[in-house]
C-alpha cells in the first residue's frame, strides 16, 4: 500500500487503487464504476506511467467523466514535468514511444491517449521530485 493511500485511508477517505488488476485483462467494470462515481480523481504520473495501456485507458475515462460529471481531477507529476507529459518527452516520452510501437496498428487509440495526456498536463496540479 502506498503512503498516499494509507494517509487517505487514515483520514477515512474512501480510495480505489488498481494494484489488484491482472495484466492482459480489460479494465474491470468495478474500476470504471469507481471512476464514474468518484468526486475527486488523483492521477499520479511517473516516468513509466505512459508504458501502461491500462493507465492510459483509465486516463481517457477519467477525462471523459470530468467533462460529463464535472469531477475534480488532480494531476501529480512525480519526477516528471507537466511538459514531459504534455509533449511526451524525456523519460516519460521514452516509455510512451515503446507503447506506441506496440499499438502502431491502432492510431485512433494512440491519438486518444496523446490528446488525454496533453489535456491533463494543462490542468493545475503538483510537481514532486527532483529533475535533470
Amino acid at each position: 500500500m502506498s503512503h498516499l493511500h494509507g494517509a487517505l485511508k487514515r483520514k477515512k477517505v474512501m480510495t480505489f487503487t488498481d494494484y489488484k488488476l491482472i495484466r492482459g485483462c480489460e479494465i474491470s467494470s468495478s474500476l470504471l464504476k469507481a471512476i464514474e462515481e468518484s468526486k475527486i480523481l488523483v492521477v499520479i504520473f511517473s516516468k513509466n506511467y505512459a508504458s501502461s495501456r491500462w493507465c492510459l485507458e483509465e486516463l481517457v475515462k477519467i477525462l471523459e467523466c470530468k467533462e460529463m460529471y464535472g469531477q475534480i481531477v488532480i494531476p501529480i507529476f512525480y519526477e516528471v514535468t507537466p511538459s514531459d507529459v504534455r509533449n511526451q518527452t524525456g523519460a516519460f516520452g521514452d516509455a510512451f514511444a515503446e507503447l506506441q510501437l506496440r499499438f502502431q496498428d491502432n492510431p485512433d487509440k494512440l491519438q486518444r491517449w496523446t490528446a488525454s495526456l496533453t489535456k491533463i498536463a494543462n490542468l493545475s496540479g503538483w510537481t514532486l521530485g527532483s529533475f535533470r
